[in-house]
């Protein structure tokens, strides 16, 4: 038998453990655990090709320089899998006024500057957002320092690192409810320690996870020297991720406190059967 103490623990755990992993799964999947934002000048703003954007995004070479300089343009979102940026829906040359042109080369940019006038439809484009996930081997690749081309140990293991933490998490949650359904077959209530534990290595690693991203998120504005412009924000995915770690660290705490407590409680009922 056991006491309703102990069996409403139990119930509460499993619903903390189920909500921590539905927040911790959403979060994983989702690209928007960190934000820019261009605060001073819209990108659109500027004559800029946009198919050659969206092209050098979408299908170019993966260059840690190349995607972040988009991102810092094009108020763009990373996540654990994903990168996105926000572009006009337009793939002409879009200007919103002649004085906003940088004139670099003036023998390039004079015909651009005769062509690039306001199309129908597009004087006030709409953005589209563009998505790429990182392959495994990226997630893997080593990172380098811009100056000098040599391997940055922190960042490397901190990217990766973001990548397996919240992986190890899932792994130990899904485990701990095989062996809680063993427990319960075996009408054992031992193993319910051990349902504990895995719950508590599961919230250190999910609270792992966001330290991890954020300290990277933050090495790789200082690398590659984000525009004072670009203003940032935590985004939701990332909250989700952080408020699985109190759910876990609950639902570890109510199951430890039941496998022990029920164990001591038994203990003294068999020894007072003895006695």
């Amino acid at each position: 038998m056991v006491d309703n103490r102990y069996a409403t623990a139990l119930v509460i755990g499993s619903v903390l453990s189920l909500l921590a992993t539905v927040y911790l799964s959403v979060a994983v999947g989702t690209q928007n655990w960190f934000q820019y934002n261009n605060t001073v000048q819209h990108p659109v703003q500027q004559c800029i090709n946009t198919t050659v954007i969206k092209n050098e995004f979408l299908t170019g070479e993966f260059d840690e320089k190349t995607y972040s300089s988009h991102l810092f343009t094009w108020n763009g979102t990373l996540g654990l899998w994903w990168r996105c940026i926000q572009v006009p829906h337009c793939t002409h040359w879009y200007c919103c006024q002649q004085g906003d042109l940088q004139t670099g080369n003036e023998s390039d940019n004079t015909t651009q500057q005769r062509n690039c006038t306001h199309q129908s439809g597009c004087t006030d484009p709409k953005t589209e957002t563009l998505c790429v996930s990182f392959t495994l081997p990226q997630q893997f690749s080593t990172k380098v320092k811009q100056n000098t081309s040599e391997e940055d140990l922190l960042r490397t293991y901190l990217w990766r690192c973001q990548f397996l933490l919240p992986l190890v998490s899932l792994s130990l949650v899904f485990l701990s409810g095989l062996v809680g359904v063993c427990a319960c077959l075996c009408r054992s209530f031992t193993p319910t320690l051990v349902v504990g534990l895995f719950h508590f290595i599961a919230g250190l690693c999910s609270l792992g996870t966001v330290c991890c991203f954020l300290s990277s998120v933050h090495l790789l504005n200082s690398e590659y020297k984000k525009p004072k412009n670009v203003g940032e924000l935590v985004g939701w995915s990332l909250y989700l991720a952080l408020i699985s770690f109190p759910l876990q660290m609950m639902a570890a705490a109510l199951f430890l406190w039941a496998a022990r407590s029920h164990r001591k409680h038994y203990t003294r009922i068999t020894a007072y059967r003895v006695a």
